[in-house]
């Protein structure tokens, strides 16, 4: 069960997935900083000079009660960024590959080095040995 729970965790797409959670993570913190720091001041400069956001309050002035649109627009841009980075950096790649796999044009592998010829056959050798 051990074995099985190592090669489960060693496998190149466990790796490869988790690599890619981190980085993403961290690039989403970046587009989200960009979008607090940059748009957001921009959407609320079109709200008036007496509401703190582009919005409006259901009281008279009472900060509990402010509807921020410039919050909810600010979250479209912000995902429209993160889907578009997704969709050009993961899934165009990823449909290209799979549309050139369908033609048969798989990409091509690199032959073997010579060492690794060599251990190939050692291997083969040792298991004609033993049987």
């Amino acid at each position: 069960m051990v074995k099985g729970f190592k090669d489960f965790l060693l496998r190149g797409n466990v790796v490869d997935l988790a690599v890619a959670v981190v980085i993403g993570t961290a690039f989403a913190a970046v587009i989200k900083t960009f979008i607090d720091s940059f748009v957001q001041p921009i959407i609320n400069a079109a709200g008036s000079s007496t509401s703190p956001a582009l919005g409006f309050f259901l009281r008279d002035n009472d900060a509990k009660t402010f509807v921020n649109i410039g919050a909810i627009i600010s979250a479209i841009i912000y995902f429209v960024i993160v889907a578009a980075i997704i969709y050009f950096v993961v899934v165009v790649p990823v449909n290209n590959l799979m549309e050139r796999r369908k033609r048969g044009e798989e990409p091509e592998v690199a032959a073997p080095t010579e060492d690794i010829v060599l251990l190939q056959e050692i291997r083969d050798l040792l298991r004609q040995r033993s049987i």
